[in-house]
């Protein structure tokens, strides 16, 4: 350091290591795809932990100037509290201490179990280089961090005005971290005082790609964590190119697909809660009369729609718990909580449109029930019955179509990205809830009904309610009813509906309309 111990640091010397191959010039690197040529060398530095959360962001506070550290994918990725609680046990207790329950930390020589808690591997970040620019906004002056090389030594340099903890900049963070959050995250409330750094390797002006695919190198190469998991701690690993050819996003992707089926057939307020044929078994051996969509239908439509292959040219409308083209810096690092949630949300947006619509196809089904007393319970016929297409593969396809390509093309309009899981899925201090996954989830749904997607969905379930559900063996339909439900039979009924479910949406009218009609024209319906 440059300043005395207490003091606020104005420059922190820096050890170059120098890592480039001769060989590694062969590489392609494309601009487009933010991959442009690195720096053959890197740094290495110690910097206190408090200080780094603050040119980095990690920390909670309310913003200034605008300043939305959500919108930062590098930065601001889903948060595990209970890992970085663990991690700040340990630094202040060591191993054991850390994994000790209470009644073991009372028993008597407990307290020689306590021991240094170490932190020697390195948190790596990327130094954001003047003109750089995330969401839109581009780095201030004031804000810089730069690095200096002057008579042999060379000095990592923070911004004139930067007062330590809690230090705001005037646009945007200086610092990315790309591994090594939790442990920033740990140091949340706990000052460890001047005499604790955190070793850092600092890259600097790292395009986002070389972050992803060094994110990927440390952590799932030498340590072989769930890959799933992986995709929600570094979301910018879902539009990898090289990761898509070699490693295959089906990994993500089909994992993901189950994980969200498991979550909508057992949480408790899902509308798909116990209603999803995970096995494939006939009625009689579910014991049911309730026609049910099997999980295998679930995952494909899952994978076709909400989690499709990641966008790129050939693609007009993405996923939108996928990523945009590989030039967009703004899509959403949504993890497995806020995605099952989200889907959940739409389900029962849906449903309760669908229990108050009183138009001619719902009510036919109604009477149906009471006429053939299809299945017991309240249960609405038009929402979970046999005759109607929204507990088939080609209904529930299209809806999750709908409520996919709607909100892909609004997402910026609803502020989609604002929408994170830190501190509004975070189990309530006033509930004490436990952090189950169940209860993360929950919490999620309810934050959903104050961000501006609410009345957005709800305008798209009431506009579904209203077009006509009833499948082609419905008892009752005249012939030209059933000759129309007819054409959503087999592999092409999935685009006939999507197709259909656009152009009357179109007709509702407001927000929705527009965005049915945007959707029509991307993929050339219209």
């Amino acid at each position: 350091m440059s300043t005395k111990k207490g003091k606020l640091p104005t420059a922190i010397p820096l050890l170059r290591v120098r890592q480039w191959l001769p060989n590694w010039d062969e590489i392609h690197f494309d601009k487009k795809a933010r991959q442009t040529k690195p720096e053959p060398d890197f740094f290495l530095c110690g910097i206190k932990a408090g200080d780094l959360k603050a040119l980095t962001g990690v920390y909670r506070r309310s913003t200034k100037g605008g300043i939305a550290r959500a919108k930062d994918p590098n930065v601001q990725r889903g948060h595990e509290q209970e890992r970085s609680a663990t991690i700040r046990d340990y630094v202040r207790f060591g191993y054991p201490w850390c994994e000790m329950g209470e009644k073991k930390r009372e028993m008597p020589d407990a307290m020689a179990l306590r021991k240094p808690g170490w932190l020697p591997t390195a948190i790596i970040v990327n130094i954001l280089p003047s003109g750089a620019e995330r969401n839109g906004k581009v780095i201030a002056k004031s804000d810089l961090v730069t690095v200096e090389a002057s008579n042999g030594a060379t000095t990592l340099n923070l911004p004139a005005g930067f007062t330590g903890p809690g230090w705001e900049p005037e646009t945007i963070f200086p610092i990315e971290v790309i591994d090594g959050q939790h442990r920033l995250w740990a140091f949340e409330g706990f000052n460890p005082g001047d005499d604790f750094e955190l070793p850092v390797v600092a890259f600097h002006g790292l395009d986002h790609s070389w972050q992803a695919y060094l994110f990927w190198s440390v952590n799932i190469t030498p340590k072989r964590i769930n890959r799933s998991l992986a995709f929600d701690l570094y979301p910018l690993l879902r539009r990898e190119d090289w990761l898509e050819k070699f490693a295959g996003h089906s990994i993500y992707r089909e994992t993901r697909c189950q994980e969200l089926v498991e979550c909508l057939w057992s949480h408790p307020d899902s509308p798909w809660h116990q209603r999803i044929n995970m096995l494939g078994e006939t009625a009689q051996q579910l014991g049911s009369e309730s026609a049910m969509a099997t999980q295998a239908a679930w995952i494909r439509s899952l994978m076709a729609t909400f989690v499709k292959q990641w966008e790129g040219s050939n693609v007009a409308i993405g996923g939108l718990f996928g990523a945009p083209r590989a030039t967009d810096d703004t899509f959403l690092p949504w993890n497995r909580a806020m995605q099952a949630a989200f889907l959940i949300f739409v389900g029962n947006a849906l449903k309760d449109a669908v229990a108050r619509t009183k138009t001619k196809w719902a009510q036919h089904l109604r009477q149906l029930k009471e006429q053939e007393d299809l299945f017991d319970g309240d249960d609405d016929a038009a929402f979970y019955g046999k005759h109607s297409l929204l507990t088939t593969d080609q209904g529930i396809r299209g809806i999750l179509f709908v409520f996919n390509d709607l909100c892909y093309v609004q997402a910026s309009e609803l502020n989609l990205e604002e929408w994170q899981s830190d501190e509004q899925i975070a189990p309530s201090k006033r509930t004490k809830a436990p952090a189950t996954e169940e209860n993360i989830v929950s919490t999620a749904i309810q934050s959903l009904s104050d961000t501006a997607a609410r009345p957005f969905v709800m305008e798209i379930a009431k506009g579904l309610s209203t077009y006509d559900w009833r499948t082609s063996s419905t008892p009752g339909l005249v012939d030209s009813e059933r000759l129309k439900q007819a054409v959503f039979r087999g592999s092409s009924g999935y685009k006939e509906l999507r197709k259909q479910l656009l152009e009357h949406l179109a007709e509702a009218g407001g927000t929705v309309a527009s965005a049915a009609k945007t959707v029509s024209k991307t993929l050339g319906y219209s």
